[in-house]
């Protein structure tokens, strides 16, 4: 799976958002990675289609996001920044709502949820109601549900950004386990360069300007020092 922006900009009013980015979504984590501020939570609005670009064009394996986008956005799943997790239903009950969304019946949401709860360590907690699981268990809930229906990309907005460190590290590693053993492709926004891992593609967005191609990690810790 491909994903290509090009020249996409937003404004709120006549302040640029967004300008001219030109991006492409690689196979494996892209780290997208900015200060508060910086653009990233409306890119991931653009992105899920909540908003429209004021221009340039986003291309999904050669097909424009915005034509046939319903189809083209089962491709997608999504962990928002804020959480949408229903409170008062068990881990089960979440999975099934929203796998039933995507058109799967309770045996294939099943299948799919018993190995996805046992990669990021929820097994044990499925029939516990999300009200009574801490901020860790629900932010790796959000990741399988958003991966249920067997997405091609995932879309993570600042998922660590509320978790202390043992939680962070927690979620980190199970999210790249299962990415390594099912070739996913994921934008990972974030503000913590902890979050980063030597074989990530870095995305830098500053001010609404991307730069695509960072390499290393100590160019971006000297960029964010320097910020």
């Amino acid at each position: 799976m491909l994903l290509q922006l090009e020249d996409i900009s937003y404004f709120y009013g006549k302040q640029a958002a967004l300008s001219h980015i030109n991006l492409t979504i690689k196979q494996g984590m892209n780290l997208l990675l900015g200060p508060n501020g910086a653009g990233k939570s409306t890119l991931f609005a653009l992105l899920t289609l909540l908003q429209n670009p004021h221009s340039g064009s986003m291309v999904l394996d050669g097909e424009p996001l915005d034509k046939n986008h319903r189809n083209l956005l089962r491709e997608f799943g999504v962990v928002f920044q804020l959480s949408s997790l229903d409170l008062d239903l068990t881990i089960e009950q979440n999975l099934m709502y929203y796998g039933h969304l995507h058109g799967l019946n309770q045996k294939q949401v099943t299948q799919r949820a018993l190995p996805l709860l046992d990669a990021f360590a929820l097994a044990d907690l499925l029939n516990r109601t999300v009200r009574s699981l801490n901020i860790g268990h629900r932010r790796r809930l959000e990741i399988v549900r958003a991966l249920i229906h067997h997405p091609k990309l995932l879309l993570l907005d600042e998922p660590s950004s509320s978790l202390d460190i043992p939680a962070r590290e927690a979620l980190n590693h199970c999210l790249r386990n299962w990415i390594r053993q099912h070739q996913l492709s994921v934008l990972w926004s974030t503000h913590l360069i902890e979050d980063i891992e030597s074989n990530d593609h870095i995305i830098l967005l500053h001010k609404g300007r991307c730069f695509p191609k960072v390499q290393h990690r100590n160019f971006v810790v000297r960029y964010v020092v320097t910020m």
